[in-house]
């Protein structure tokens, strides 16, 4: 493959090998290959998003342009799926790639951030306004498709998705027809994702109305598989202190260089998980890992089903402050307790601060035995043997 050598994500790559940041890898060097072709076709690509006056996202219903049966403008350059299993190195690619494409308009986000902050709020926004169901008919004004990829369309003519995964019917039912509108506006999409395309939504109740989205993707993005040998996310946290205390300054540069060594930054912005109609605020969140203080995730009234949501989500998660525990927050120990559980079961890579050491956070009262079993769980989490192990979304 020709490639420049002045610029793009490929030197970058290299570079971080040069300076001992990376080891050679030669699935991820095949991937930053391609990237930079990719690099090369989109430098200056800023197709016409053809915006209104004025009136903002809603004024948009004015327009006549509907979901187009044409995929994509001639001259849009083709997007890519990289896909592999989790640790490979997706992300870094995908973020070198994005630090170093030239296209005016382009956005970074996290697949779920962009179906829940993006498509769901005005879905659901237009839907207050129409009163209408979704999916609505087939006419221009009853239809929140167009207006909502006219929307994106304007804000990003480069999409960078991070963890792209289908788990919700409804995000099924409207990716095809959005992702459609999309490419017809000249949008161009990198993604990365633990799941091929073939096994989107498999074995899902209504994956057949699902089957011609993955055919769009397929079309309109090249699959590229990072068959990489190493998990460099697993072998990040294998040797990574995970229990700090006492509760001081010390702990807390502590917990601070933990996030920097898993996500690569030394702050990173809130998130939203939602469950059931509501939403979960994530204080921190970045590359999988996320960041709470234990009043945030304790303090507050939230059950098993919001630490699943939490546990499915993140394979590593960050908890600051975790105080003593007793008869006197015996409610924060009872959550405690549960988050551990669910941690636990989907083998989530745990790093904290603490008051205490885990058998000596809950020493007194009657419920301290029923602390003994997460004390144990906390103590083999602790492990590098059981840190070993690969998170269970």
């Amino acid at each position: 493959m020709d490639v420049p050598t002045a610029g793009g994500p490929l030197p970058a790559y290299r570079a971080l090998i040069a300076e001992g940041t990376l080891q050679p890898d030669p699935a991820q060097a095949r991937a930053a290959e391609v990237l930079q072709d990719l690099w090369r076709r989109t430098r200056g690509y800023d197709p016409d998003p053809e915006e209104p006056e004025s009136g903002g996202f809603f004024a948009r219903f004015l327009r006549l342009k509907p979901v187009a049966p044409e995929e994509a403008p001639a001259g849009t350059p083709m997007g890519l799926y990289l896909v592999g299993e989790v640790g490979r190195g997706k992300s870094m690619l995908m973020d070198l790639f994005y630090e170093k494409a030239e296209v005016p308009r382009k956005q970074r986000i996290h697949f779920h951030d962009f179906m829940q902050g993006r498509v769901h709020r005005r879905m659901h926004e237009w839907k207050r306004r129409h009163g209408e169901r979704f999916p609505a008919r087939d006419t221009r004004d009853a239809d929140p498709i167009p207006p909502l990829a006219d929307s994106i369309a304007a804000e990003a003519a480069l999409l960078c998705f991070d963890e792209f995964q289908v788990h919700d019917i409804a995000d099924a039912l409207i990716l095809g027809r959005l992702f459609q509108a999309l490419f017809a506006r000249g949008t161009v999409v990198v993604a990365t994702s633990n799941t091929a395309p073939d096994e989107l939504f498999k074995g899902r109740p209504g994956r057949d109305a699902f089957l011609p989205f993955i055919a769009l993707i397929k079309r309109r993005l090249e699959v590229l598989v990072l068959d990489a040998a190493r998990d460099y996310r697993r072998e990040r946290v294998l040797d990574l202190p995970s229990w700090h205390m006492p509760l001081d300054a010390r702990a807390d540069a502590a917990m601070d260089a933990a996030f920097r060594e898993l996500t690569g930054q030394d702050h990173a912005e809130p998130t939203r998980l939602t469950l059931l109609g509501r939403d979960i605020r994530v204080p921190q969140a970045a590359g999988g890992v996320a960041r709470f203080d234990f009043e945030e995730l304790c303090g507050k009234p939230l059950g098993p089903a919001d630490y699943l949501a939490v546990a499915r989500h993140f394979h590593a998660l960050l908890v600051d402050g975790i105080p003593r525990l007793g008869a006197e927050n015996f409610d924060k120990a009872r959550r405690f307790i549960t988050l551990v559980d669910a941690l636990y079961e989907h083998r989530v890579k745990l790093v904290a601060s603490a008051a205490a050491a885990p058998d000596r956070l809950y020493e007194r009262g009657d419920n301290a035995a029923m602390f003994e079993r997460t004390a144990s769980r906390l103590h083999e989490m602790q492990s590098r043997a059981w840190r070993a192990l690969a998170h269970l979304p």
